[in-house]
């Protein structure tokens, strides 16, 4: 299994480093010059010059993207040419507020899709199916931003020019309120759910709809198995039946799907933590491509295609160790 997993660590090497020249190239042809961003249009030809040389702006783009690879395999991320801080701790810093976006998210989005899956399953090519089934569909081919302005319009905006209750008003902007540092523990900690709600709505809404259109299939097979027909004929209960065979072997497909939910995740969390301006590494990603700030665009990049990659890799491990039917090659 480890040098199973060892060679497909490898053999995923070059496509994480084919996105990363693409990445930079782009990012360096692009219109904008990030020394005449951060010092204005009235600064000076030769400072302008001198920072330039200073941040090694000036030398061939073969040489930068070079020593920049090798800096970033040593751990050296360089700093950023808009906040002068080093890479690694504005990407420490929103480390955070990502991993707890993504996790919360991807938590309910499969909770709520294999709720639903499994409930279409039990009740195929009925009304409830069909009304699902437009559903999730739906849900899957949103984009994420349209979702995200629309729970802003319904339930921030619209919440408040309505006059609904305070508690169905929920806030916007942020990770937290304004004056969350005088409020007591337990209050700071409602106050961080209630900012959390909408982002997490946003991103398990859409990514609940694969998994639910997923869940529906798996079930709809496991519940035709000869086992589960032989269960029902022992006079098991239906409950059982459902829970203890034909869903626990309808899992098993789904772990595989975890790999292709993380790309997919990460790409809604950019335009989610942008709209809501959650303190994440989406957001300063965003701020980093239109600031011409590369170290950190570069880092973010390179950080998403490693947790995507790993992704897969768990994705692989989950399945193997589920499934002794599935075949690991070494």
């Amino acid at each position: 299994m480890l040098r199973y997993l060892f060679r497909r660590l490898l053999s995923s090497l070059p496509i994480v480093a084919l996105v990363l020249t693409v990445v930079f190239v782009a990012l360096h042809v692009a219109p904008g010059d990030p020394v005449r961003l951060y010092l204005g249009p009235g600064a000076d030809a030769a400072v302008a010059e001198q920072i330039r040389h200073t941040s090694g702006l000036d030398r061939p783009l073969v040489v930068q993207y070079v020593d920049w690879l090798a800096g970033f395999a040593r751990g050296q991320w360089g700093t950023s040419l808009a906040q002068h801080r080093p890479v690694a701790r504005v990407l420490g810093d929103a480390l955070g507020p990502t991993v707890l976006l993504a996790s919360v998210s991807l938590l309910l989005t499969y909770i709520l899709g294999l709720a639903v899956g499994v409930l279409q399953a039990l009740w195929p090519r009925s009304r409830l199916d069909a009304a699902l089934t437009a559903a999730t569909a739906t849900a899957q081919a949103l984009p994420a931003y349209v979702l995200a302005l629309g729970l802003v319009l319904v339930f921030s905006y619209g919440a408040a020019l309505w006059g609904w209750p305070a508690a169905l008003r929920l806030p916007a902007i942020g990770a937290e309120s304004v004056a969350a540092d005088f409020l007591t523990p337990g209050a700071r900690l409602a106050d961080r759910v209630r900012h959390l709600m909408l982002p997490v709505a946003t991103l398990a809404v859409i990514g609940a709809g694969g998994v639910a259109r997923f869940a529906r299939a798996s079930m709809v097979d496991a519940l035709r198995q000869p086992f589960v027909v032989a269960a029902r004929a022992r006079g098991l209960a239906e409950r059982r039946v459902v829970l203890r065979h034909a869903l626990r072997n309808a899992l098993l497909p789904l772990a595989t799907l975890l790999g292709l939910q993380l790309p997919a995740l990460f790409s809604g969390v950019v335009f989610v933590e942008t709209i809501f301006a959650w303190p994440g590494m989406g957001r300063v990603a965003v701020q980093a491509v239109l600031s011409r700030d590369y170290p950190v665009a570069m880092a973010v990049t390179a950080v998403f295609a490693v947790l995507v990659v790993f992704g897969n890799l768990l994705a692989d491990a989950l399945a193997a160790l589920a499934d002794p039917r599935v075949e690991v090659r070494e």
